[in-house]
């Protein structure tokens, strides 16, 4: 009965997704840092935190989630992670370079939505 009104929707639904990808990349590395993982751990744990909460979306309607499949999700959240990480290394204010890493993730995940980048798949050999 909503699905309509719901399909209309989609795009807004997909912003908002993109802006909780960036937030969640960045607090995964800042808490990362503050608890003295090295820069690598870091931006992975980022990246982990950041796709989480798209995984649990996915799953709880039933589709594959899209990190799972060729869309440019996890690939935005470990550039948003890294860029904060490097930033906080070389000693930038955190909340300076947490606006741009947001703002980095945030971006290359809505310019992946609106033209529909896709990530280069592999052949099956079968």
């Amino acid at each position: 009965m909503w699905y309509p009104r719901i399909g209309t929707l989609r795009n807004a639904i997909l912003v908002f997704d993109a802006a909780g990808l960036a937030l969640f990349a960045v607090t995964g590395a800042s808490k990362a840092l503050t608890y003295h993982l090295g820069p690598v751990p870091a931006a992975l744990l980022g990246m982990v935190s950041g796709i989480g909460g798209g995984v649990v979306r996915d799953v709880l309607v039933a589709e594959v989630p899209a990190v799972f499949r060729s869309e440019i999700y996890a690939v935005a959240a470990l550039a948003g992670a890294s860029l904060f990480v490097v930033g906080v290394t070389l000693g930038v204010p955190a909340p300076a370079v947490a606006v741009a890493s947001a703002l980095v993730c945030f971006g290359i995940r809505v310019l992946a939505i609106r033209h529909n980048w896709k990530l280069p798949i592999t052949g099956h050999s079968e």
